[in-house]
């Protein structure tokens, strides 16, 4: 079913919120050209059209190659705070009103980069359009590189604990590193007031769900994509209400669904799971929210009131206060009111 153009000008229209984003992966395509310029170019890339052309995967472990390949481009702190404004000012023009996103600290230790002034360099980006949207960070400790340096990063956040930074996660090679290492690192993360999330579901079946609530005690689960695999599951993710970060569109990219039509998100909300839709890395790609749910009114045969519900579960999911939450349910109620 293609949508008619008044419906694609009214999800456009529509404020929305995003909670699972990846700074690195949410870089516009002409931005990041201008860091691969900065940096001498490279042989296999002649312009932002070829750069965007090497965002294409055989699998996920391809995605988590090119990713590492783009983060070369990142080597100062005022690369940092370029991308950061330049994402922030992309997020604006999609109408969204509040962000919690992803940004991965230990992929650039090596670089000399240090986690305290990489904060700050971001949040100076962010600042450029504080009065326009707000943007709060997750550190993604990232499993590829251990448990041990994801304390030590949640030693250095706690010591910074006003930059920001409301939450931590892990993302990387899931297919590589269980989450169950990291149980002492989210507990001391959670002492701490920190929000916890954790990549799971997604490169790895049920069983890496279950670590993640189990082990690991999160607030919500980043994909989840694959909880379908044990029916148990299904059952204590409903009955316990913890929130699904999904990104369909993004797993339909990195192979791990065939397809919107047969990805599990619509049969999670008929289930009343507690699910709710984001872009992951959007300019790796090639979506936006505007993208996630028109593909699922198209696709999935979702309706305007479902899409409704999805947006209000992120609300109910933000790790913001109560007083911004009922802000944005007004703005929305108000939105589909007119």
């Amino acid at each position: 079913m293609k949508l008619k153009s008044d419906t694609v000008r009214f999800i456009r229209q529509m404020p929305k919120v995003e909670l699972h984003i990846h700074l690195e992966g949410a870089i516009p395509v002409n931005s990041l050209w201008e860091l691969v310029v900065k940096y001498g170019g490279n042989k296999s890339i002649s312009g932002p059209r070829q750069l965007k052309d090497r965002f294409r995967y055989k699998d996920f472990p391809h995605f988590i190659e090119t990713w590492r390949w783009k983060n070369q481009f990142l080597r100062e702190y005022e690369d940092f705070t370029f991308i950061a404004r330049e994402v922030a000012k992309d997020l604006i023009s999609q109408n969204i009103r509040y962000v919690e996103m992803f940004y991965t600290p230990s992929d650039h230790f090596q670089k000399n980069i240090e986690l305290q002034k990489l904060t700050e360099a971001i949040n100076k980006g962010i600042s450029y359009y504080s009065d326009k949207i707000d943007i709060f960070l997750i550190a993604d400790l990232c499993r590829d590189t251990g448990p041990v340096a994801g304390m030590s990063s949640v030693q250095g956040l706690i010591e910074m604990k006003d930059s920001k930074v409301i939450g931590i996660g892990i993302g990387g090679s899931e297919h590589k590193y269980p989450p169950e290492p990291y149980r002492d690192v989210y507990e001391k993360a959670r002492l701490y007031g920190f929000g916890t999330t954790a990549h799971a579901g997604e490169a790895s079946g049920a069983e890496s769900i279950w670590g993640a609530v189990k082990e690991l005690k999160v607030d919500r689960i980043g994909h989840g994509t694959r909880a379908f695999e044990d029916t148990t599951l299904i059952r204590y993710l409903k009955e316990e209400k913890i929130p699904l970060e999904m990104c369909p569109i993004s797993n339909v990219r990195t192979g791990v669904v065939s397809s919107i039509e047969n990805h599990p998100i619509r049969d999670y909300f008929d289930r009343g799971l507690n699910v709710f839709v984001n872009t992951d890395d959007p300019k790796m790609f090639n979506n936006s929210m505007d993208d996630e749910y028109i593909s699922l009114i198209e696709k999935c045969g979702f309706e305007l009131a479902d899409i409704k519900g999805l947006v209000l579960n992120s609300i109910n999911s933000a790790w913001c206060g109560d007083d911004k939450k009922k802000k944005l349910i007004s703005e929305l109620e108000r939105h589909f009111a007119n």
